[in-house]
């Protein structure tokens, strides 16, 4: 426990040793606080140009998915692609952990850095919800916020456990960045240019949607709704993309 713990600081904190951390902060503080200052006016606008969730613009404005879609591949680019082009790999592989361990200490402090991302963004909530410290009362109904947060959770950890499978396999940091933004771009891309007269009802747009993140918070997490099917498909994606990292190193050990 206390060998995972130590792996666990020392992939955290080597976030903050990197400039690649504190861009990845600026440059997401920077795309979330335009598009709150956006979200101000129109939840003060009147008719079809307003907004009926206080998140719906944030999660749903294309410039955020593109700048989401960079996330993962950064954060997880180094996890284990920069321990076997340094030769480190092994010395951690013989070190007093089972596979699952160093993976499991690896995700956790790749998710961390994820959610300290995200806890900024908690001051725009009183804004956005109208709060009212007298009385301890939201004057917006505060579900979609959760709803919204629940699902950029469960979407993260999908995409960060995706781009520590692909660390696994790779030998260069850039590879790796470079397919797991591929993969990504499989889960986003399809929901920001579809057509715009797509038949809803028909086969093609309910494939599209099982697998299309954004279309995810569009029609439900950003308005307060919960779709088992999509925390289904975030659950089981991480879940099977750590067993196959496990596997990856397992692999290693018998080369």
């Amino acid at each position: 426990m206390r060998a995972s713990m130590s792996l666990l600081r020392r992939e955290f904190s080597a976030y903050f040793l990197s400039p690649i951390g504190y861009v990845v902060f600026a440059v997401f503080l920077a795309v979330t606080g335009h598009l709150f200052s956006l979200s101000l006016g129109l939840l003060t606008a009147r008719g079809p140009k307003g907004l009926s969730y206080p998140m719906q613009l944030m999660v749903n404005d294309v410039s955020f998915w593109l700048v989401y879609l960079f996330i993962p591949p950064l954060l997880t680019m180094r996890l284990f692609a920069e321990e076997r082009s340094t030769g480190t790999l092994e010395i951690l592989l013989t070190a007093p952990l089972r596979d699952g361990q160093i993976v499991l200490s690896k995700f956790l402090a790749c998710y961390g850095f994820y959610v300290l991302l995200w806890l900024p963004t908690l001051l725009y909530l009183p804004v956005l919800l109208d709060w009212e410290w007298w009385t301890m009362q939201s004057g917006i109904d505060p579900w979609p916020v959760v709803t919204t947060y629940f699902g950029l959770a469960l979407a993260g950890a999908m995409f960060l456990a995706l781009g520590m499978l692909v660390s696994s396999l790779v030998k260069t940091q850039m590879v790796a960045a470079l397919v797991t933004l591929f993969i990504g771009l499989l889960f986003i891309l399809a929901g920001l240019w579809r057509p715009a007269d797509m038949d809803t009802s028909g086969l093609a747009y309910q494939v599209l949607y099982f697998f299309t993140v954004p279309l995810h918070f569009e029609r439900n997490f950003s308005r307060g709704l919960i779709d088992t099917r999509n925390v289904v498909l975030y659950v089981s994606l991480t879940l099977f993309c750590l067993f196959l990292t496990v596997r990856s190193l397992e692999s290693r050990r018998w080369r």
